[in-house]
């Protein structure tokens, strides 16, 4: 069977049959499970005036280019991270992952980040990292700064994918609280928030950063994004409703916008069929944007 690759670099002259696409990319995913132990790129270190060094690999290719932006806590070996930098590789297309600061093998405390500086750093690897137009594919927290960033940097924007965004996030949380507990959490200066992801059962967030993040909402006001989006969200994600994609998708000003919902998907999306509809789905806008371009 011809790869997808070789049907990019003859403009269309081959056409593969849906089957052979999904035998193709669940081929990929598969093989990616294995990505961690395989891939020998080193880590790199983005260095950065008066701000932490962030730390990343990049697979050089053609555009648009791929960077994957992880959630809270999470960094750039996350199952989906590896996933699509192995089917970015068997396209030739470039792919970018990295930390953010305080997070992974990037320099910083998480305790000391915010949006606002997270939303930096992504702005900081697409300006001094990535070449030519850009995939963003956020997810949970990273689908937030994937849409700040798209609002900073239009030019450089090739579509966005989000995978169970959580735009708001923290605040639509925070401001959830009965009022004494809000009250404790200011005095106190930190919030546990609950969470399945932690072996303690929460993430200990400063109150600062619930205050900072109100500064980024988006979801109370039109998002000015033109570029195609496509939001991927399980409906049994108990972390961040799918209502959210719903939502990001009403504000967003784009008119290219389609949610895909995965009925038994939960937050983290990460099981096979969750990161097979991811790559797929990456795939389909690469073909679009190569058929346009």
């Amino acid at each position: 069977m011809a790869s997808l690759a070789f049907r990019r670099s003859c403009a269309g002259a081959l056409k593969l049959t849906f089957h052979q696409r999904a035998s193709f990319l669940e081929t990929k995913v598969t093989a990616s499970r294995f990505a961690a132990c395989r891939l020998k790129s080193s880590v790199l270190y983005l260095t950065r005036q008066d701000l932490p060094k962030l730390a990343y690999q990049k697979l050089k290719g053609k555009s648009p280019g791929v960077i994957f932006l992880p959630g809270y806590a999470s960094d750039m070996n996350a199952q989906k991270a590896l996933a699509l930098e192995e089917f970015c590789k068997s396209l030739g297309h470039s792919f970018v992952r990295f930390d953010y600061t305080g997070c992974g093998s990037s320099e910083g405390n998480i305790k000391d980040g915010t949006i606002g500086k997270w939303k930096k750093d992504v702005l900081s690897v697409l300006d001094n990292v990535s070449e030519g137009p850009q995939i963003l594919v956020g997810s949970s927290m990273g689908g937030w700064l994937m849409l700040l960033a798209a609002i900073a940097r239009p030019e450089k924007i090739a579509a966005l994918v989000g995978v169970a965004p959580a735009a708001d996030h923290f605040v639509t949380l925070f401001n959830q609280l009965p009022l004494e507990e809000k009250r404790a959490v200011e005095e106190k200066g930190e919030w546990k928030m609950p969470s399945r992801y932690n072996e303690e059962g929460f993430y200990s967030i400063p109150y600062s950063l619930i205050k900072e993040a109100g500064n980024h909402c988006l979801l109370n006001s039109p998002i000015p994004i033109t570029s195609p989006v496509r939001l991927i969200h399980g409906m049994k994600d108990e972390d961040v409703p799918w209502h959210v994609s719903m939502q990001i998708a009403d504000s967003v000003l784009s008119t290219d916008v389609d949610i895909i919902l995965r009925k038994h998907g939960l937050h983290r999306m990460s099981e096979k069929d969750d990161i097979k509809l991811l790559v797929y789905t990456i795939d389909d806008l690469i073909d679009k944007l190569t058929t346009l371009g």
